[in-house]
């Protein structure tokens, strides 16, 4: 293992020591065999021993007195240390397996890494877990893992992870004693998990509450590059609504017997239902918004929120917002809310890279949004979803925001998903 040294933080415990650029971290306190996670965890002792390859070949040995808890000061050219870890899976429902070629190299790796799901919130099938990895994930205490269950039934699991080794309640039932928090996703496959195999897999789940803090339930995304995967039945209006009062149904069971909610569809079956999305108090603590539950009622309860305190409620300028099909309409009833809204245009932009089945903002890609968009009047900006984009400002088919810009010639804001900074932006305060 190689953790070469990309830089040492100015006036860090790391630079006092002399430690530089380019030096590789050998071991820490004793341990050769280390990653980002154990690294931060060893070095949160007070007393640290580094073992340090400096750029000449010499070796030296730091010891840190580290009382305080500090940070040391390091970081590397590598972020894991280690490689990350690539799934062992072959999912009926995997989303990767639907990616037609030109898009974004990384959207080709199919993680399923504990550390990232530690790290960035990442869902993981803990099927790629080692006995070491779970001890030293017990023996980090970590805060919070995302785990991907879809199914408790092993024959179930194991044919919708297309892997044998498929235990997953044992593995959680140890984090559990370890205490551990886990939140757990089910990705619902029309007649294969859902219905009384939902059922037992919710109820199941929450035997371990409050250790599983949470379980989220969201359709399978089904793009239009399916070639030769499993037949697979996306969900359609009535088939949604069945979903929801199912999940509505173990929701009152469960909060009668944990006070807890604990079980949650996704925003997006509503919408595909054409229900009412819940009220901002139904989401308890949103645990998780990432995953697409409570998004909704998030940023329109923000968005009132911010309404309700201005004396300004007028839209000062021209702009235009792009947004998924799914979303569009709820956008259009925020915007209605505002004094001027006819200064804004709202776009629905339908996703032909991925097929009619997705709707969502998230998965538009940059080719999408300037083909549906060239030529129409889109005022002084364009306001779209931060989640239309990565971290670099690239969309999923690689295109950049810049190259977005100079296609349709009109500057593009990505909005978070913040509905206080949306009615700051339509009202002339944030821009």
């Amino acid at each position: 293992m190689k953790a070469t040294i990309k830089n040492t933080i100015k006036g860090s415990i790391a630079e006092e020591a002399g430690i530089e650029n380019g030096d590789i971290l050998l071991s820490i306190n004793g341990h050769r065999d280390f990653d980002i996670l154990y690294y931060r965890f060893l070095s949160s002792n007070p007393l640290v021993k580094l073992e340090i390859q400096k750029k000449n070949g010499d070796i030296e040995i730091i010891d840190i007195i580290n009382e305080d808890f500090e940070d040391i000061g390091i970081e590397f050219e590598n972020e894991l240390i280690d490689k990350p870890r690539g799934c062992r899976n072959k999912c009926i429902f995997c989303f990767v397996d639907q990616l037609p070629k030109g898009m974004r190299k990384t959207l080709y790796f199919k993680d399923d890494d504990y550390r990232l799901s530690a790290l960035c919130g990442n869902y993981i099938s803990l099927s790629n877990l080692s006995e070491k990895d779970v001890s030293r994930i017990i023996e980090m205490r970590l805060p919070r893992i995302n785990i991907s269950v879809h199914a408790v039934d092993p024959q179930l699991r194991a044919y919708m992870l297309g892997n044998k080794n498929a235990d997953v309640l044992g593995i959680i039932k140890r984090l559990g004693e370890a205490k551990i928090s886990m939140n757990c996703q089910i990705v619902l496959c029309r007649g294969i998990n859902d219905g009384e195999k939902l059922y037992e897999t919710a109820t199941a789940l929450s035997r371990f509450y409050p250790d599983i803090q949470s379980v989220s339930v969201v359709p399978v995304g089904l793009t239009c590059h399916r070639h030769n995967l499993t037949e697979l039945v996306p969900y359609d209006k009535d088939s949604a609504k069945a979903v929801i009062d199912q999940v509505t149904a173990i929701q009152k069971e469960l909060y009668d017997k944990i006070c807890t909610r604990f079980v949650f569809p996704s925003d997006e079956f509503y919408l595909k239902a054409d229900m009412p999305i819940p009220d901002f108090c139904c989401y308890e603590d949103f645990l998780q918004l990432e995953n697409g539950v409570g998004l909704i009622a998030s940023l329109k309860k923000e968005f009132e929120t911010a309404l309700g305190n201005s004396k300004n409620k007028r839209v000062k300028r021209n702009l235009s917002i792009a947004t998924g099909q799914s979303a569009a309409p709820f956008i259009k009833s925020l915007i209605g809310k505002l004094d001027g809204s006819e200064k804004v245009k709202i776009y629905t932009i339908k996703n032909t890279f991925f097929g009619e089945n997705i709707t969502v903002a998230g998965l538009i890609t940059g080719q999408d949004l300037t083909n549906a968009l060239k030529g129409k009047d889109l005022g002084n900006t364009l306001l779209i979803p931060r989640s239309m984009l990565n971290y670099d400002n690239v969309f999923l088919d690689d295109m950049s925001l810049t190259q977005a810009e100079e296609i349709l010639g009109v500057k593009i804001m990505p909005v978070e998903n913040d509905g206080c900074k949306l009615f700051k932006i339509l009202v002339g305060r944030a821009i």
